[in-house]
């Protein structure tokens, strides 16, 4: 066997080790869990990956940096979505100003800025006068506000997110749910946010695979 064809054969048994050692480290109950029933995505042709978050939580914030950067490097067959946890009550509020924000088309400038009003600039943030002014400093008219805050469009999508998070299982944040199927976070996996989306990535393309 000459040195080319050794070669050959020395990476292909290390990319199959590498393998098989990546899919027992990233076992089901250790690095991530099963959603029982498995639960219907919206996006049919490719593998939808959901993040729940909560503005008030300082780990969402923190794990913002790590999203953004996942977001520029991710498979194309990914369909990122982000959804508010609607896990008591009193996170509703936030919940609706996420789908306000989209719904005013302004999500991409509100979204960071809620984030880091609340936990860099030590903001409350927390009735709906406060947001009201506070989507007005991102130039949303008291009236626009006003008129989507509590829209129907609103309402229903709020519903859906609490609906859905109950479905999912979670009880904490930020978790990921992949293709309806799995659920994790840090607290699961007892690891990094990096290695986090580590392991989305390896759901994904297992998904991918099946498909």
């Amino acid at each position: 066997m000459n040195f080319a064809k050794l070669l050959l054969v020395v990476l292909s048994f290390f990319t199959l080790m590498t393998g098989a050692a990546l899919a027992a480290r990233y076992d089901e109950g250790i690095a991530y869990q099963a959603i029982v029933p498995a639960q219907p995505t919206d996006t049919k042709d490719k593998v939808e990956v959901v993040e729940l978050f909560w503005y008030g939580c300082p780990h969402c914030h923190r794990f913002e940096p790590f999203i953004e950067r996942w977001l520029k490097t991710k498979n194309a067959n990914i369909e990122f979505v982000r959804m508010p946890a609607i896990l008591r009550p009193d996170w509703e509020l936030h919940g609706r100003a996420f789908y306000a924000a989209e719904a005013l088309g302004v999500l991409d400038k509100i979204h960071p800025a809620l984030f880091t009003a609340i936990h860099a600039h030590k903001r409350k943030l927390d009735t709906e006068e406060s947001l009201q002014a506070f989507f007005a400093e991102q130039g949303v008219s008291q009236d626009d506000f006003k008129k989507t805050f509590r829209s129907f469009a609103v309402e229903a999508k709020l519903r859906r997110a609490r609906e859905l998070g109950q479905r999912y299982g979670i009880n904490g944040t930020p978790a990921v749910v992949v293709n309806g199927k799995y659920r994790l976070s840090n607290s699961i996996c007892n690891c990094s946010f990096g290695e986090v989306l580590s392991i989305v990535d390896f759901l994904a393309e297992k998904e991918t695979k099946a498909n």
